[in-house]
C-alpha cells in the first residue's frame, strides 16, 4: 500500500487496506459481517474478521450436543459398575506389582531379518554386528 498509494494519507492507505482485505476474504458469511462492520483500519477488520470465525466455529460444534436425562435410581448401578471397575484395576495393579504378570505370547515361528534365526525379531537380536564389535 505504501508504494502503490505513496501520495495518499496515511489513513486512506489504512481504510484501502482494510476494503482490500475484506474482499480477499474466502467465506462469503465473514466477508459479508467484516464488511457489515464498516472497518477503517486494517487491524480492526482483520481482529473482527478472526473473532467472526472463532464465533462461528465454537457455535458450529456446539449445535450437536444432546442433553441427557438423569432417571433415579441409575446413580446406583453407575455406582456399582464404578466400584467394580475399580476392584479390577486394584487386583491388575497388585498383580503387576508382585510380578505376577503374563508373560507376552511370543510366536514361536517369527523369523529375525538381522540373523535369519526364529523365535524373536530384528529389534530383540542378541547378535553382534560387525559395526557393534569396534
Amino acid at each position: 500500500m505504501s508504494l502503490a498509494c505513496a501520495e495518499c494519507p496515511q489513513d486512506v492507505r489504512g481504510s484501502l487496506a482494510a476494503q482490500y482485505f475484506v474482499d480477499a476474504i474466502r467465506d462469503e458469511d465473514t466477508q459479508h459481517a467484516t464488511r457489515l462492520m464498516d472497518a477503517k483500519d486494517l487491524k480492526s477488520a482483520s481482529g473482527y474478521s478472526m473473532k467472526y470465525e472463532a464465533a462461528k466455529t465454537v457455535s458450529k460444534t456446539t449445535r450437536n450436543v444432546r442433553s441427557i436425562e438423569i432417571k433415579n435410581g441409575t446413580g446406583k448401578e453407575k455406582k456399582e459398575k464404578f466400584v467394580c471397575l475399580l476392584k479390577t484395576l486394584e487386583k491388575l495393579l497388585n498383580s503387576l506389582v508382585t510380578g505376577k504378570k503374563n508373560n507376552p505370547r511370543r510366536n514361536p515361528n517369527v523369523t529375525c531379518w538381522k540373523c535369519n534365526k526364529k523365535g524373536h525379531v530384528q529389534r530383540k537380536c542378541q547378535t553382534i554386528s560387525p559395526n557393534q564389535e569396534n
